[in-house]
């Protein structure tokens, strides 16, 4: 059965650059399926399968009235939601196996919208004037594959050929892929990393590992927890391990490496076991101290390295932090619990280091206390994040929460 291939464009400038592509994807054994955002119109050089109107209509808006108001913004908001919301509803359906597209930044934004709605593992190719910069907020989270246009999507010329024909074969060559697992499929589970926590979260990989489960590790500099939960909302994941929840820090002080306020909500939405633990919640990163905001000129802070720049959170800091996660794991559908490490959530937060603060911390795990409701398990350690005893834990806490589930 051959291959179905996802075009996504503005039809009514680019008929002629799709019309291309789409005969390189034909000669390759592969149909299309042809989706139009354009507003002002769409194409007569091929058959357009999902036209302008119905993106609109799925985005919240009227075609007509988008042409009347002429407002390219509003314009581009409601085509973006509207193939994201069509791309996801025809993938479940089976209606297609990758998706291409080609633009300049209007239209690489509302393309990889769609692209972003679809799972890790469907192929997606974007051809895009702006894929040699700084492409995080196209790509997100997902395995969007970046093709730099070289010039113009703006006519078949002898550049534009050469990389037409490239990502006409990348795709082709995708969705041709064998992607059936390689070898035997074990429960995942997720657990975030900081190089503060990694002698504990290595201890903890080990010990699942043994236990029969796949461990995915992902490093807290916040695409990392937006990975990790964008994989928990795809169905990819049993349970979290969640010793490290420093972005929160960065997300309430500013720093560099905040996750948004979303983070923590993954596990609780799709109901799989959660163990929470305030792992370097005690640092708020920076880039070099020159990058600090004058506002924390009088704070404490450790120059990890000539890049990173640590500022040491605060009573009032991590009494907020405390009932932030209290409130997550309130609105949890799944099994939470929490574990805290009362002599340090760090390396740097223990006896004899810099950032060992004990009243800060204390306000962080009374305020998780106080505000979580009952029926959730708080468990206290009497140790470091790092000791051994404290990852022996963890690991019996997420089982106990597994078993549950």
């Amino acid at each position: 059965m051959a291959k179905i291939i996802l075009l996504i464009g503005a039809f009514d400038s680019k008929g002629h650059e799709y019309n291309f592509v789409k005969k390189l994807i034909e000669a390759q054994g592969c149909r299309v399926l042809t989706m139009n955002f354009g507003v002002l119109g769409g194409t007569d050089l091929f058959p357009v399968d999902i036209d302008n109107a119905e993106v609109a209509k799925a985005g919240g808006d009227d075609i007509n009235r988008l042409r009347k108001n002429k407002d390219r913004g509003v314009a581009m908001k409601v085509m973006s939601r509207g193939v994201a919301t069509l791309a996801e509803k025809l993938y479940k359906e089976g209606k297609f196996h990758g998706v291409l597209g080609m633009g300049g930044s209007g239209g690489s934004s509302v393309i990889t919208a769609a692209m972003r709605a679809l799972p890790i593992g469907v192929p997606k190719v974007m051809v895009s004037t702006v894929a040699s910069g700084d492409t995080s907020v196209y790509v997100g989270i997902k395995d969007i594959t970046m093709i730099p246009s070289i010039v113009d999507v703006a006519g078949v010329n002898l550049i534009s050929e050469k990389i037409f024909k490239e990502a006409a074969g990348a795709i082709c060559g995708m969705v041709k892929m064998d992607y059936s697992p390689s070898g035997e499929q074990k429960p995942i589970i997720t657990a975030s990393m900081f190089g503060n926590t990694t002698p504990c979260v290595d201890r903890c990989r080990e010990a699942l590992v043994q236990k029969g489960y796949e461990v995915l590790v992902f490093h807290c500099t916040g695409i990392g927890g937006r990975t990790m939960e964008g994989l928990v909302e795809d169905g990819y994941v049993y349970a979290v391990l969640d010793i490290t929840t420093t972005e929160w820090a960065d997300e309430i002080c500013g720093g560099v490496f905040s996750a948004g306020p979303t983070r923590l909500d993954a596990p609780g939405k799709v109901g799989i076991p959660h163990l929470i633990v305030p792992g370097c919640v005690d640092m708020v990163n920076f880039g070099p101290k020159d990058t600090v905001p004058e506002k924390y000129k009088d704070r404490l802070f450790y120059e990890w390295n000539p890049s990173v720049t640590l500022m040491r959170t605060n009573v009032e800091e991590n009494k907020k932090m405390g009932e932030i996660f209290a409130q997550k794991a309130n609105a949890s559908k799944g099994r939470v619990a929490f574990l805290l490490p009362l002599k340090g959530v760090s390396m740097l937060d223990s006896e004899g280091q810099p950032f060992w603060w004990p009243e800060a911390d204390q306000a962080l795990f009374e305020a998780i206390k106080k505000n979580v409701k009952p029926g959730i398990a708080v468990a206290e350690m009497d140790c470091n994040i790092n000791d051994e005893i404290f990852s022996e834990k963890a690991v019996d806490m997420l089982m106990e929460l597994m078993i549950q589930k």
